[in-house]
């Protein structure tokens, strides 16, 4: 059965404008990698209310405001039979960075300059290409990716 998920995602930048990536160990082997706070999507919840909570889970920072949809991915990979839809969002925020995520998968949170960033989510091309590009002054723009490692299509 074909499986579709929603993902959102927080593009939050401190005063230096360096990017909140949190690292992630899903398997919990020791194999962390970075994203953007975010989720996904679940039932009866909207995609912002997600996007709250999920910033709220993973980082401990409260979001004061949403300020504009930044671009949007779509990741079709058919090894796993699944279509990923994936939303990221310019958010302002408070407090302090105090990670609880309650299923405890974030192992770390802080800011990277864009430089590392790059370093950081090399060899995830969907995760990657359109923060650059969102960093580099482009706005609204949608990806569409064949796999998480392969080329992919910018409008």
């Amino acid at each position: 059965m074909r499986r579709e998920i929603l993902v959102v995602a927080a593009i939050l930048l401190d005063r230096q404008g360096r990017v909140l990536l949190v690292g992630n160990d899903w398997g919990r082997r020791g194999m962390v990698r970075y994203t953007l706070p975010g989720g996904t999507v679940e039932p009866g919840e909207t995609a912002l209310e997600a996007l709250v909570r999920e910033v709220r889970e993973e980082t401990g920072l409260r979001v004061k405001a949403i300020e504009h949809l930044a671009y949007a991915i779509q990741v079709e990979d058919r090894r796993k039979n699944e279509r990923t839809l994936a939303m990221a969002f310019r958010a302002s925020y408070e407090g302090l960075l105090n990670p609880r995520d309650p299923d405890g998968h974030i192992v770390e949170a802080r800011f990277f300059t864009p430089e590392e960033v790059a370093v950081k989510l090399a060899g995830h091309r969907p995760l990657l290409e359109p923060l650059l590009d969102y960093l580099g002054g482009e706005r609204g723009r949608f990806y569409a990716y064949t796999g998480w490692g392969q080329p992919g299509t910018r409008v």
